[in-house]
């Protein structure tokens, strides 16, 4: 497996620069890493706090681990804190996010590369989040006796760790001091292999996060507005395949409002959803129009068009709709609306998402296959607002139920001092 993963390191920055003046995601990838190392020595050349670096792979695992970055940085203020990425989706908004001191891409996985980044930041404490695995970063670690902690990690059978041919994989799972898991099913994975040491179901720390967001308690005057106390469909992170099927419902149904927030916020997506929904407008514009004073007809549907603001919008659901699982990848997350008591729909492929499952068995969620299974489940908690309430309460009680997850490895941080080691 060595082999191929260097095959990897070598074919996967050589395609980004190939398709990078054609394709604004991998132009961002290839130039977010040019001088990486004059821009982090001039950052750090005067810098004499101890640092905690935290490592993402994009947006959502960001989210995922910053409850855990933000307790940290309660606790240890006088530390300097660096937030790594290794897609432009989590840097290019959380690039300017106030928890971090530093914010940038993470060079491509080398013997070269990951020496000179640790030798620069010098980390007290490494966090990689979920399923972030770069071999020559770890190993370096390990070797520097920094303690490396993986948080929120949640394994499947199928996974490479647990194949005969996996041992490459395995032995980056031996480079972390402390893995902190999400469920007991995993837990009994790691142990299948041979890993029974400093491993801890903790929970996921997704849920905590949510529920600060959920808590903040911040009115978005346009969303208000838009929604007019009428009854409302959010429909986070989709796809065309949801679109298909959502279509068709808001056409059939004018006094529904509809809020689309395409998982893909690139122009062309943007305009595709303004054309195939009915009466829409862009978030942006209909906020400008607000902003100018100027008459706005009674639009049907809002398309969001920007990123960040999901997590906060479903507040104003009266039914969520979750993106991604018409299609192979699977279900998008599920707890961000969930927390605001809403019954939550999403397509058949959710089977690999932990939470998405289980909120389907508390009856909290909807798991729908086509188009007509998706207007008959819409239809009914439509037309009996209490089954919605019940469904909302369901959703909710299973997040809650599910908090404390930062906590707990807080506790093991500063029970096992790896941060005063």
């Amino acid at each position: 497996m060595k082999p191929l993963y260097h095959l990897f390191l070598l074919l996967y920055p050589f395609a980004a620069r190939c398709i990078a003046p054609f394709n604004k995601k991998a132009q961002l990838w290839v130039n977010g890493r040019k001088n990486w190392k004059k821009q982090l020595k001039l950052i750090l050349e005067e810098q004499t706090k101890p640092a905690i670096w935290m490592h993402c792979s994009s947006l959502g695992e960001f989210e995922q681990g910053l409850p855990l970055f933000e307790a940290l940085k309660s606790i240890y203020p006088n530390h300097f804190f660096v937030v790594s990425f290794f897609s432009p989706s989590g840097y290019e908004i959380i690039k300017n996010h106030p928890v971090a001191d530093y914010v940038c891409y993470l060079p491509m996985d080398s013997p070269k590369n990951a020496k000179e980044f640790i030798e620069l930041v010098n980390p007290k404490m490494a966090l990689f989040i979920k399923y972030e695995f770069w071999y020559y970063y770890l190993k370096q670690l390990h070797q520097k006796g920094i303690p490396t902690l993986l948080v929120s990690a949640i394994f499947r059978k199928d996974q490479l760790f647990f194949k005969w041919y996996g041992q490459f994989y395995r032995n980056m799972l031996q480079f972390f001091n402390h893995i902190f898991l999400q469920d007991d099913t995993s837990k009994e994975l790691l142990s299948s292999i041979g890993f029974n040491q400093n491993i801890h179901v903790s929970g996921d720390t997704r849920f905590d996060r949510v529920i600060s967001i959920a808590n903040a308690h911040t009115i978005n005057d346009t969303i208000v507005r838009f929604c007019n106390n009428q009854n409302t469909i959010i429909a986070g992170s989709t796809w065309g395949e949801d679109d298909k099927c959502l279509h068709h419902y808001a056409i059939a149904n004018p006094s529904i409002q509809f809020i689309i927030a395409p998982h893909d916020i690139e122009q062309e997506r943007i305009e595709e959803c303004l054309q195939f929904y009915p009466n829409a407008i862009a978030y942006s514009k209909y906020q400008a129009a607000i902003a100018n004073n100027l008459q706005i007809t009674n639009y049907q549907t809002l398309v969001i068009d920007n990123m960040g603001m999901l997590s906060s919008l479903y507040r104003y659901a009266t039914i969520a709709f979750i993106g991604g699982g018409f299609i192979e990848e699977g279900v998008h997350n599920t707890l961000e609306a969930a927390v605001y008591g809403v019954p939550i729909l999403f397509g058949a492929t959710y089977n690999k998402y932990l939470e998405a499952v289980q909120l389907v068995e508390k009856e909290g969620a909807f798991a729908v296959a086509d188009l007509i299974e998706l207007e008959q489940v819409l239809n009914e908690l439509m037309s009996d607002e209490q089954i919605r309430k019940r469904v909302g309460a369901n959703a909710k009680d299973y997040v809650y139920a599910k908090s404390g997850a930062t906590k707990k490895i807080m506790l093991v941080i500063q029970e096992k001092r790896l941060l005063t080691n």
